[in-house]
């Protein structure tokens, strides 16, 4: 038998299982192979050097432990070959350092060869939680969001090596990363489509029908921004989740743009080409950093609450079969308990249901932010203006807002929380519809901040009435 750094896991498993046991026993990190579903699906990918990395042990020490174990179970003979130099950092906290450092000199100015150089003689190979983590370092150590964004295209250049074996494996179809990599096959078609239109001008309602064919990848984002972020940010990863949102942005804004440009005719070139780029990175960053460390750090549970709710934001371009369903226990952990009875009001009795079926049925969207600044709620109207899904219950409402726009959200809460203002209130133009939002302090009997309430309503047709209607008349 032969094994080395780059001996995959699920193989070594298959031929001798009693490995796992012996595994678990070595390090409390790889208590994760106990889990089915992780060993069928990033086993078949990951190496003993991802391994040793993980676990934090030197990949020396656990070739030759395998093979020593391998040897006492079944008495062959172990070959170990293309052992790791020493020189290599395996300690994680050294490793996340070192890679903050190689970022922050990228930062400074510093060569990217020469930064790929040290990458490769420290740090060799990289797990997509580790890049996630030392994001998230970055920007709590003062580093701006905007900067760590702007660096993220360089930075997974600079490890682009590292990661190209850092792929999602085959996962049932219908659960959630099932689902966004088919989007990103779909995604990847139409734009073969848009580079296929090579005159502008001449092509330009073909054009124009891609574009907006292709404007359904926004659906994609708000999925991930409402459901799997909100899971991540529980286990603690809220960097790639802020990162990420922003670049969605930049995607919006970079569409919108285009489609106007040709529209009215107009060529773009340039911008048609920086669009393509940008998806196309964010696909590379999906599938060889956030959705692998998705999948290492969620468990059947936690897919499960992703799942839930994505319905109600909708999918780009298709919908998921229903093979794919989280383990009874798990399913069940996600469901709302009964509410049995009516509640006591100021001014009536009502049952629960009673209560949700008149906020659902109001003229108008809202949600509610307790005095911790945590969604409580929000109305699932039927033509809700801003989607919302159950995943963004429970977060923190600043990273419910583009990162552009925390600063006013911020600025509503502090004013509210000292008194200061009651309301506050914004009114927008979009798809040809005049929408207003209005921000209410919400203060108890003692005058003590207990949230705010966030009213928003399409104004469009109100805006248009004139003089009065006294008698009944159906439109």
């Amino acid at each position: 038998m032969r094994i080395s750094p780059k001996t995959k896991v699920d193989e070594l498993l298959s031929k001798y299982p009693f490995l796992k046991n012996f595994l678990v026993q070595l390090a409390p990190h790889f208590k994760a192979l106990d889990n089915p579903l992780l060993r069928k699906t990033l086993g078949k990918v990951a190496t003993l050097n991802k391994v040793a990395m993980v676990g934090g042990i030197e990949l020396t020490r656990l070739l030759n432990e395998l093979a020593g174990e391998i040897r006492k179970q079944t008495g062959e003979e172990v070959l170990i070959e293309g052992e790791e130099k020493s020189a290599v950092i395996t300690d994680p906290e050294q490793r996340i350092v070192a890679l903050k450092e190689i970022i922050e000199d990228l930062h400074r100015g510093v060569d990217m060869k020469v930064l790929k150089r040290r990458f490769l003689e420290l740090i060799r190979d990289v797990a997509p939680s580790e890049i996630a983590n030392m994001e998230q370092r970055l920007i709590s150590e003062g580093m701006p969001e905007e900067e760590v964004k702007r660096l993220c295209d360089v930075h997974v250049e600079v490890f682009r090596e590292s990661l190209e074996d850092k792929v999602v494996p085959g996962l049932p179809a219908g659960h959630p990363v099932h689902t966004y990599m088919l989007e990103n096959r779909r995604a990847e078609t139409i734009i073969r489509q848009i580079q296929a239109v090579h005159d502008i001008r001449k092509d330009r309602e073909q054009l124009v029908s891609f574009l907006d064919t292709f404007s359904s990848i926004n659906l994609h984002y708000v999925r991930k921004e409402n459901q799997l972020f909100p899971i991540l940010e529980a286990h603690g990863i809220s960097g790639p989740s802020k990162v990420m949102w922003a670049l969605h942005d930049d995607i919006r804004e970079m569409l919108k743009e285009v489609t106007a440009r040709v529209r009215e005719g107009m060529s773009t070139p340039k911008e048609l080409q920086a669009l393509i780029h940008m998806v196309n990175d964010m696909i590379y960053k999906e599938e060889h950093i956030l959705f692998p460390m998705a999948l290492e750090t969620l468990g059947d549970a936690d897919w499960a609450k992703v799942r839930d709710g994505e319905e109600e934001i909708g999918y780009a371009w298709l919908k998921p079969a229903e093979e794919w369903k989280p383990s009874g226990e798990a399913y069940q952990e996600k469901l709302p308990p009964e509410k049995i009875g009516s509640l006591t009001l100021d001014t009536g009795l009502l049952s629960a249901e009673q209560i949700n079926l008149i906020l659902t049925h109001l003229p108008v969207d809202i949600s509610f932010v307790d005095e911790n600044d945590r969604v409580a709620y929000y109305s699932q109207t039927e033509d809700r203006i801003f989607p919302r899904s159950p995943g963004i219950i429970g977060r923190s409402v600043q990273n419910c807002h583009p990162p552009k726009s925390v600063h006013m959200v911020e600025k509503i809460l502090q004013e509210f929380k000292a008194g200061n203002r009651d309301s506050a209130e914004f009114w927008i133009q979009m798809k040809g519809r005049f929408i207003h939002i209005r921000y209410f302090a919400v203060r108890d009997k003692k005058g003590v901040y207990r949230g705010t309430l966030e009213v928003s309503q399409d104004v469009t047709s109100i805006r248009g009435l004139e003089g009065d209607r006294r008698l009944l008349e159906w439109d």
